[in-house]
Formats: structure tokens, C-alpha cells, sequence
């Protein structure tokens, strides 16, 4: 594939999008199938500034996306205060190579705060699509703050209409992607029973392990119209579960893909490293995080906060690199001795020590834990609990509680996902105690199928939990409006994710009041 490497100086390119090409005399030879195949994104806004992201990629499921290992690309960007790029706010330049699989992070710095801006990218002439992002508020500002919370997106088990919807949500300030951006699984054939769905797609290749296949995956994911729209309309905050590396991994515990179906098999701890470290590799190459986000091997720094005025502060949190095993064989049913271990951890000395550190009654109105799985208690049937959920570390959800009260954090609000259904629920003091925080858990977008209202035992579930206040079992998201006395949240669905383009249907809404806290439902 011939590639110029060069890029021509771009002061002058402040033109619409194919004039742009024009001016910086395109080769499409370089690139047949053109080189922005995965689109764009930007992520982590700030006042100043944000996170634009690009991956060159002219044959996406290919090795390096068909990019020659060899190749150093520069790539020019442009941020614009007008989607027509007569005013040009930010520009600069990357080098795209094999060692971060040819992607882009290009930290944006200068901008105005509070505010849209569009965005795009110049690689060997040709343009990338046109991207939308928005800068956080000033940190005085008091303006209200709309997001969204989404994730657990199974490729094979439904089509990503839900993220078009998000795509055409207006005046979105972030979308927080909880995780399970990809799943780690091996390709089953459309209508092959088996994972917690039948396909209607198909993955490409076997189980990931390797950087090459991890990489494959998410470009596989990327490669579909509806999550590309969603990256290029809003700004994404992203975190990860568990299927970015493998089913309930936890620490430095493997279960070599058994996923509780099948027995646990010990796994070398090298191998175990290993794995870790290409799958938070190639999970960094796909997302657009900030430089301090970049692995290490088999670490990386993913918890972090980001304030949006006066408002909301958003602690991103990791449960799934510091946490312990998953007590009783991770495997869902009555409590055994050691759910009870006093020690237990989810978030992790150093993690739980930062985010208390950063709580506190001087913060913003809203202080909103960016999370994955369920902190809410949940009874299940026959006295049972989900292990891999902060039910099986109760003394960690207790220290956890404890930390804000102790504070006197004031409206604290916690996001989830993992589930595969919405949820909306109060965490007591105690059992029979006011509430001390509210939990909204967002459904998937694809996972476990079509779904349906409500489920069999639903009904049974919500008289052993009364301090749940909403259970449905569509796919879809979670839509936040926070302003300075309230934050409203809807429960947003599709009809079916087995075929393309069901509507979007409004399941349920619900209304904190800033200093009373406890669900109310509107409407």
C-alpha cells in the first residue's frame, strides 16, 4: 500500500471537508478503502479542552487494520467553533504507528468551555468524517449538565439501534460507557444457541487473548454505523467491566473463560499477565482516553474525576483490577463464610482512599459514582446473592457507605450496568434506614437479546427488595438531566435489537431532589 507520510502545512486548510482534501492534493490510492473505517471520537472533556480519537484502518478486520507495520503516518487535526470550519479553534498534528495499532489521541487544549465544537482529521490527504464534542463547564458555572450511561454491548446478540438513538440525543455533555464495550467470546453462527443469548451476528475469529485479536474485536465493533454515529455526536467517558479482558475476572484471578458455566481451571499468573496486558492495550488504542490512561503491561490508571461546573463531579471508578476473587466460587446463591471477610475489597486500598479523598460536603451539587456493577443490596431467590456484585463484598459497600456519611456528601448518586436489565433503587443506612444514596442501572444496549417488560419472577424479586423502585428488562440506556435542585433520569428503550431500527420507548422516569434523598417517580 503506497503511503505519502507527509503532511502538507495546515494553516491553509480551513475549508469545508472536500475542498479540505482538495487543497491538500488527496491521494485515495494510498488508502482504497479509505483510512478512517472506525470513524471518530473525542472523550474526558474538560473546560479547556477534550480527547479527539481516530484509528487508521483501511481493512479493519486485518492485521493492523491492513497498515503497514512499518508505516509512520502524521495526521493533521482541526477543531472548529462552526460545523461549515470557517472558524478554526485548535489544530495540530499526530503520528499514527503500529505500536498503538495506528490509533490517535490528540489532547485538545485552548478551548472554551461550556460549548460545542466540531472536529476532524487529515490523513495522507483524505478526510475523516466530521465529529461533535462539547467542552465541560467553566468550574463556576451552574449551567444544567445532560449525559447518558449505556454499555454491555454484545455484537452477536443484537443490532447497536440504541446507540443511534444516542446519536440523535440532544445536548449531550458525556456518555459514560460503563464497559463490556466488546465481548471476548468466539464467533457463534446466527441463531447458535449458547452465552446468554442466540446470535444475530456473528463475531469475527476465536476467543480473544492475543493483542492481535483483541485489536480485531474492537475494530469489528467500531466498524458498525450506529456506534460510529454515537462516538462522532458526543464526547464518551469510558471505563471498562469485565469482557474487555474476560468474564468476571477479578485481580489477578482467572477463570480461563468458564464464566461460572463451567469449572474454574488455574491459569499461570504470567499467562494471566499476559492477556491482561494486551486486552488493556488494545482497550486504550480504541478509546479516546488521555494520555495518563495508558497501560503499563498489566496495569492501568482508569479511575479518575472530571467536574462539570458547580454541578456534578464524576468519579470513574475501576471494580475490576483491584477487587478479590469472587467469594463462594463466583457462584450465585446463599452467602457462605467468606462473603462475610471484613477485609473485602472491590475498589481497592489506594482507589477507595482516592475517591474518599475526593468526596466531601465543598463538592458539587451532585457527586456521581461512575461505576459497573450493582452497589444496591439484592435479595435473589432462595436467600440468594450475585458474588460478582458488591453484595459479595459487603464490608467493602459498608466502608464504602460509611465514607459518605462520615463526609456528609451531599445528593450521592451511583451509576451501574453489568445486568443486562434497568434498575432503579435507594441504598439504605441499614436495612430499614433512610436512604443515603440513589442507584440507576442501566440496561445493555444488546446483551441477553430482545427482552421483554418484565420477567418471570419479577414480581417476586421486587417484594424481596422493596427498596427497588424499577425493574425492566428491555435493551436501551439511561438518560441523567442534572440541574441545581434536581437531577431527572429516564430509562430509555428499543422494541428489539434482533432486527435493525426499532423505535425508542420511554420505560420509566425518575426524580432526586438535591438535599432530599429517595427516588420519586414522575409520570
Amino acid at each position: 500500500m503506497p503511503l505519502r507520510r507527509t503532511l502538507l502545512a495546515l494553516p491553509a486548510l480551513v475549508t469545508a471537508p472536500a475542498a479540505w482534501a482538495r487543497a491538500s492534493g488527496a491521494h485515495p490510492d494510498a488508502y482504497p478503502g479509505g483510512p478512517f473505517t472506525l470513524g471518530v471520537a473525542s472523550g474526558d472533556p474538560w473546560p479547556d479542552g477534550v480527547v479527539l480519537w481516530t484509528r487508521l484502518a483501511p481493512e479493519p478486520l486485518a492485521p493492523l487494520g491492513g497498515m503497514p507495520p512499518e508505516a509512520a503516518v502524521e495526521v493533521g487535526w482541526e477543531v472548529a467553533e462552526d460545523p461549515g470550519f470557517t472558524r478554526i479553534a485548535a489544530r495540530g498534528r499526530e503520528v499514527a504507528h503500529a505500536g498503538e495499532g495506528f490509533s490517535l489521541h490528540a489532547e485538545v487544549t485552548g478551548l472554551q468551555p461550556g460549548r460545542p465544537y466540531w472536529y476532524r482529521f487529515l490523513a495522507d490527504g483524505v478526510p475523516s468524517p466530521v465529529g461533535r464534542t462539547r467542552t465541560a463547564p467553566a468550574p463556576d458555572a451552574a449551567a444544567p449538565v445532560r449525559f447518558i450511561h449505556a454499555g454491555c454491548q454484545h455484537l452477536e446478540h443484537g443490532w447497536f439501534t440504541a446507540w443511534r438513538h444516542v446519536a440523535e440525543e440532544a445536548e449531550i455533555d458525556f456518555v459514560f460507557h460503563y464497559g463490556d464495550y466488546i465481548y471476548e467470546t468466539a464467533g457463534r453462527s446466527p441463531g447458535q444457541p449458547g452465552g446468554f443469548g442466540p446470535a444475530v451476528r456473528r463475531h469475527a475469529g476465536g476467543t480473544c487473548r492475543t493483542l492481535a485479536e483483541y485489536r480485531q474485536r474492537y475494530a469489528q465493533y467500531q466498524s458498525d454505523p450506529d456506534l460510529a454515529a454515537a462516538h462522532a455526536a458526543h464526547p464518551f467517558v469510558a471505563s471498562f467491566d469485565d469482557h474487555e479482558v474476560e468474564n468476571n475476572w477479578a485481580g489477578l484471578q482467572s477463570e480461563a473463560d468458564g464464566g461460572g458455566s463451567r469449572p474454574p481451571v488455574a491459569v499461570p499468573e504470567a499467562a494471566v499477565l499476559a492477556r491482561r496486558a494486551a486486552a488493556f492495550q488494545a482497550w486504550w488504542e480504541a478509546m479516546p482516553l488521555r494520555r495518563a490512561q495508558r497501560p503499563r503491561g498489566a496495569a492501568i490508571l482508569a479511575h479518575r474525576r472530571l467536574r462539570f461546573g458547580r454541578l456534578l463531579d464524576l468519579h470513574v471508578l475501576d471494580t475490576r483490577q483491584y477487587r478479590d476473587d469472587q467469594p463462594c466460587g463466583d457462584v450465585n446463591g446463599p452467602a457462605c463464610e467468606a462473603v462475610a471477610r471484613p477485609a473485602a475489597q472491590v475498589l481497592g486500598p489506594a482507589q477507595e482512599a482516592w475517591l474518599l479523598g475526593n468526596l466531601g460536603p465543598a463538592g458539587a451539587t451532585w457527586q456521581v459514582l461512575a461505576q459497573q456493577v450493582m452497589l444496591m443490596p439484592r435479595r435473589l431467590a432462595r436467600g440468594g446473592i450475585s458474588m460478582d456484585k458488591w453484595d459479595g463484598y459487603p464490608a467493602a459497600r459498608a466502608r464504602l457507605l460509611a465514607g459518605l456519611a462520615a463526609r456528609r456528601v451531599a445528593n450521592p448518586v451511583i451509576l451501574s450496568g453489568d445486568v443486562h436489565t434497568a434498575w432503579a433503587g435507594d441504598i439504605r443506612a441499614g436495612e430499614d434506614g433512610p436512604p443515603v444514596a440513589s442507584e440507576f442501572t442501566a440496561t445493555s444496549t444488546t446483551s441477553s437479546g430482545d427482552g421483554s417488560e418484565a420477567l418471570p419472577g419479577t414480581a417476586a424479586t421486587l417484594a424481596r427488595n422493596p427498596h427497588v423502585r424499577f425493574f425492566n428488562d428491555r435493551r436501551g440506556y439511561c438518560l441523567h438531566a442534572a440541574g441545581p435542585g434536581r437531577l431527572e433520569t429516564t430509562f430509555r428503550a428499543v422494541a428489539a435489537v434482533t432486527r435493525p431500527g426499532a423505535a425508542r420507548e420511554d420505560r420509566g422516569r425518575f426524580l432526586l431532589e438535591a438535599g432530599r434523598p429517595g427516588l420519586q417517580p414522575l409520570g
